[in-house]
């Protein structure tokens, strides 16, 4: 028996219909009834001849990763675990929810594995958990490092990747997978996916800074054939393209036939309207996607290096390109 937590999500869902369409057992963890449908609607765009009859395969299950109670129902005959659940937040005020979300949780999925004798625990880490490289690419040796830029989602990220290590060292067979800016089929409503939305109203502006984005779908491919093989104790970056936003910006503008990004905004400027639209967010209680750290992490130029994940596992990356168009076609809300 496999479990995925977080499966409603966008690594939980994709990583969910290739296990079930492969024919694996699978209990899946979610809290939102509505985001099950979105689950639904992913099986219908990816195999919707057979779509029923693999998504009747689900075994789901409600339940939240800080609630003992849960755990231990949920962990009961798991042989494996695919520890997707995250919360991600760039806003100040989410710092707390993203460290009860990310390094409790994980803490007591590391917990409760060893309590259950889980065979192999694969956790989905963020290149926000490593430091950056100044003078070359980034990769799995490069040390995650404090820092007034550092966002609170990166210590929680860090922080839970610690949990992990720490289960190791009790005797936890488990691999870690940290991809960058995850794009795929989903709702742009929400995360990374949200400059979906952006780009198709049209964008004018752009940051300085670079960053790269991988395929959902070659993030829940990694996962499995990681789970698969016999490597554990090693943390694996999981990169598709290295991309400036200027690059990817014009890009999603090309697909929209939108006019591509042309002016470049001071960081000065950048940092007022998060420092504005963070104030707001306090009041309203509403996050719009833009704040103090994310406009620190829009300048930054990172590049980070995938040779590592290529040479453990057959794996061979979407292009840009692919990823767009999919992520266009499949869009679910």
């Amino acid at each position: 028996m496999i479990l995925i937590t977080g499966a409603t999500g966008l690594v939980g869902s994709h990583l969910l219909f290739q296990l079930i369409e492969a024919g694996e057992n699978c209990k899946a963890l979610y809290r939102s009834e509505h985001k099950i449908k979105l689950v639904e609607k992913l099986f219908h765009y990816y195999n919707s001849p057979d779509a029923e009859v693999l998504f009747s395969n689900i075994i789901w299950v409600k339940g939240d990763l800080n609630d003992p109670e849960s755990l231990e129902s949920l962990f009961l005959n798991v042989d494996y675990v695919y520890h997707c659940a995250a919360k991600v937040s760039f806003f100040k005020a989410d710092f707390e929810a993203c460290m009860k979300e990310n390094r409790n949780a994980t803490a007591n999925v590391v917990n409760y594995s060893l309590k259950n004798g889980v065979k192999k625990l694969c956790y989905v880490s963020s290149t926000a958990a490593l430091g950056s490289n100044s003078n070359g690419a980034t990769t799995e040796e490069t040390l995650w490092a404090p820092g007034s830029d550092v966002s609170g989602y990166s210590v929680s990220k860090f922080s839970a990747e610690k949990e992990v290590w720490r289960g190791i060292e009790e005797g936890l067979s488990a691999v870690i997978l940290n991809p960058c800016v995850i794009l795929g089929p989903g709702d742009w409503r929400s995360g990374s996916l949200s400059i979906f939305r952006s780009a198709k109203k049209g964008m004018l502006f752009y940051t300085s800074g670079s960053n790269a984005v991988v395929d959902v779908r070659d993030v829940a491919r990694a996962l499995s054939l990681l789970m698969n093989s016999n490597i554990v104790s090693e943390r694996f970056l999981c990169i598709g393209e290295n991309v400036t936003f200027q690059y990817l910006f014009t890009a999603l503008s090309k697909r929209f036939n939108t006019a591509p990004p042309k002016i470049a905004i001071p960081k000065s400027l950048s940092l007022f309207a998060g420092t504005v639209l963070e104030f707001i967010s306090q009041i309203s209680r509403k996050r719009n996607g833009f704040s103090i750290e994310t406009a620190h992490s829009s300048y930054k130029n990172i590049v980070y290096d995938k040779t590592k994940l290529m040479q453990a596992i057959p794996i061979q990356f979407y292009t840009l390109e692919e990823t767009i168009d999919n992520s266009i076609r499949g869009r679910l809300q």
